[in-house]
């Protein structure tokens, strides 16, 4: 294989077992509404779940540079510019992730000054980082855009496909420089924080996927790239439209205009639409042509992609942005149900499907069909919707006992923490959080083992007659 597919390969590794700390950490986060003192003065339930969320970046940005690194000798036919620069980059990506989660579980936190914000954290949501580790993020991003807009001027060609991603380097780059100022004003800080937290990962990362989901299509069904492409632009207005204006529904109960509500709460919901369209258009185009896959796996984790991103950023985001819920809603363990349904369809089975693809021409396998992967599809994506489904509940005890009818009072908060339905979901969810884990397991042996019994069995001499 070309040194960019075997740099993939690492890239996707390292994003899978990441995954398991993130899973780790999620059940350690839920362990903690069952029993609050759960690994008392040990790990606390702030930091594991800043584990779990950071983790969760992680290894999804992981897992988008090791599908690009996979698809990029393909589209251009040559190596990558700059490969070397990014095969040790990704050493120091891997050693920075691990250094910075031993700071973050034994050092924890420490004092507000300077050397607090460059060694141990920076104490920004989602972006906790330390600054040394913020600054090589934003490195490896930088040298990532180098290896795909060079790529595409040392070739002298580009495909649509990879004119979008050219273009989606430089937003990727520079919206994540929004980490670094340090604004004393909370107000402004946080108006800013927003831009990262929503247009870096819902508007960068979803053309991002975008691109890579059109590039799995046209291998697994041999879609034409015409219809790749054109819903891709389709979803590249969409995005600059929906995600832009959808950011407004943050902007609701911060003191901005009111015109925030109508634009926030509508067009949050647009932004999955273009997706889902090439995955239905491309299954279509294939089935009529006697659709024939030789990558079962890849192919369910595709639509688990597409109709996932539909329901639990679309369907679910409107739900909980219209303005009406939103003010009752917000903050609540309904929140948390939206996001654990969006990260998963949005990115998430995205990334598992470019796994299944990667392993399926690394270990030059002809059909990679089994009962491992629809064990380890049926118990992700069942434990996944079961702690949905448990999170909803649970919010939406919370936005009527302790919102609409307690008036959010800290009386009201202790009240909603006791309903038997919110203490129902938090069991409930731990419950199918364990399942989420077994498919995790499951997936883990399954792509580690893929190809092996296989092997195995040629190998066997044949029987003496």
């Amino acid at each position: 294989m070309s040194r960019s597919k075997n740099l993939a390969v690492k890239y996707l590794v390292a994003a899978i077992l990441f995954f398991g700390v993130m899973t780790l950490s999620g059940l350690m986060s839920a362990a903690y509404y069952i029993q609050p003192d759960f690994l008392f003065g040990l790990i606390p339930f702030s930091i594991a779940k800043m584990l779990h969320i950071d983790t969760m970046i992680i290894w999804l940005l992981m897992g988008f540079m090791g599908a690009v690194y996979w698809f990029l000798p393909d589209e251009f036919e040559i190596e990558p510019a700059g490969i070397w620069a990014a095969e040790i980059l990704f050493w120091v990506f891997v050693s920075a992730v691990l250094v910075v989660a031993a700071t973050f579980v034994l050092v924890q936190w420490g004092p507000s000054t300077e050397t607090t914000l460059w060694l141990v954290q920076q104490g920004r949501k989602y972006v906790e980082a330390p600054r040394w580790a913020a600054i090589g993020v934003a490195l490896v991003m930088l040298v990532f855009a180098w290896n795909v807009v060079g790529t595409a001027l040392r070739a002298r060609r580009i495909t649509g496909i990879m004119a979008v991603m050219s273009v989606n380097m430089v937003p990727l780059v520079l919206l994540y420089l929004i980490a670094f100022p340090k604004i004393d004003n909370m107000a402004v800080d946080l108006y800013w924080w927003w831009w990262l937290v929503h247009l870096w990962v819902e508007a960068t990362w979803e053309i991002l996927i975008g691109c890579i989901m059109a590039l799995a299509v046209m291998k697994l069904l041999g879609t034409s790239r015409k219809i790749v492409e054109g819903w891709l632009y389709v979803e590249v207005s969409m995005v600059l439209g929906t995600g832009i204006l959808g950011l407004g529904h943050h902007y609701f109960w911060i003191g901005t205009p009111d015109y925030w509500l109508g634009i926030g709460g509508f067009f949050s919901a647009l932004e999955p639409l273009p997706l889902l369209g090439m995955v239905v258009h491309a299954v279509y185009d294939a089935g009529v042509h006697r659709m024939k896959t030789t990558n079962r796996p890849a192919f369910y984790w595709t639509l688990a992609e597409a109709f996932g991103n539909f329901l639990g950023g679309g369907v679910f985001g409107f739900m909980i942005t219209l303005p009406q819920l939103n003010l009752f809603a917000h903050g609540t363990q309904w929140t948390v149900s939206h996001g654990h349904f969006a990260f998963w369809g949005a990115y998430a089975c995205g990334v598992l499907s470019v796994c299944y693809i990667a392993m399926q021409e690394q270990r030059r396998l002809a059909v990679v069909n089994g009962r491992g992967w629809v064990w380890a599809f049926v118990l992700l994506n069942g434990g996944l919707i079961g702690m949905v489904g448990s999170l909803l509940v649970a919010g939406m005890a919370q936005t009527f006992f302790e919102r609409a009818i307690g008036g959010s009072t800290l009386e009201a908060f202790i009240a909603g923490q006791e309903n038997p339905w919110f203490v129902l979901g938090m069991y409930s969810r731990m419950f199918f959080g364990l399942i989420f884990t077994a498919g995790y397991l499951t997936l883990a042996w399954n792509l580690l083992a893929l190809g092996h019994r296989e092997a195995a069995a040629v190998a066997q001499p044949a029987p003496a007659e």
